[in-house]
Order: structure tokens, then C-alpha cells, then sequence
């Protein structure tokens, strides 16, 4: 698996982001989807990065700046057919390793409560992230969760 930056012109990328977006507004209350779509990956504070087996796409994540030392992990998302491979574990770490190397001393991320969100959050857990207090313009409400990791 190689992980490379990428610049959001490959259409298996572009499908699989557009599919990450749909599914959180299909699985998330009115309002509650935050997932950011094409033109909100294209900002300079919000880098991506894209999996790869060969020319096969395996997962994106993406890391938004909130502050100088504080960052967001955004649109994590595993291609279908490749679950249970490590994809979402190796982004996660990738983008952990990319925040500290910008000097982030904090990272955060915010995901939903149901069930369609439980493997996200087991990968976080597992990552050390703990549950935290809403960040940036988040209000935590019965359907989501903010989690922080110290760095």
C-alpha cells in the first residue's frame, strides 16, 4: 500500500469521495452531515491523501488546519471491497504522522453516534483518540461525538 498526497483529479477519487458524502448525509439527521465535498477538499489548510494497491484506490483522509498547532481529520473513507485491510488504520496514522509534522500539538475529529458510524469510532478509540468537547463550529447534539487526540 503506498499513501501519496493527492490532487483530487482521479476519477476513482473524485467517486469514492462522492460516495463518502452521500453516505454521511444518508446516514446522518438533517443538518448533522459535515463531510466536506470537491470544492471544500480543494482548500490549501485541507491536504488529501489517497491509498493505493497498484492502480487500485484503497481509502482517502484528509487533514483540515483549525489553528497553527490544531488539526481535523476529515473524510476518512475506506474504497468498498477493500474493508478489513488496514486501509483506514494506515490513513489514520499517515495523518497523524502529517499533523505532528506541521506542528499540530492537538487533532480532532467529529463523527456520528448511530451504528453506520461504530467502526469509525472503534478506529479512533483504538488510535487513542478520546471523546472531547465540541471544536471549531461543532455543537454536540444526541447524534455526534467530538474526539481529540494530545500529540
Amino acid at each position: 500500500m503506498r499513501i501519496e498526497r493527492d490532487d483530487l483529479t482521479h476519477p476513482d477519487v473524485i467517486a469514492l469521495l462522492e460516495l463518502h458524502v452521500w453516505t454521511a448525509h444518508e446516514n446522518s439527521p438533517p443538518g448533522s452531515a459535515f463531510a466536506l465535498d470537491l470544492s471544500g477538499l480543494r482548500d490549501p489548510k485541507v491536504p488529501l491523501w489517497s491509498a493505493w494497491e497498484g492502480d487500485t484506490l484503497l481509502g482517502l483522509g484528509a487533514l483540515k488546519e483549525l489553528a497553527a498547532t490544531h488539526g481535523e481529520v476529515k473524510s476518512m473513507r475506506t474504497a468498498p471491497g477493500q474493508l478489513r485491510r488496514g486501509v483506514a488504520a494506515a490513513m489514520l496514522d499517515h495523518l497523524i504522522g502529517a499533523a505532528r509534522a506541521r506542528g499540530y500539538t492537538r487533532l480532532s475529529l467529529e463523527t456520528g453516534t448511530n451504528e453506520a458510524f461504530a467502526p469509525a469510532r472503534a478506529l479512533y478509540e483504538r488510535a487513542g483518540f478520546v471523546p472531547s468537547a465540541a471544536f471549531g463550529d461543532y455543537a454536540l447534539t444526541e447524534f455526534n461525538r467530538c474526539y481529540a487526540l494530545a500529540l
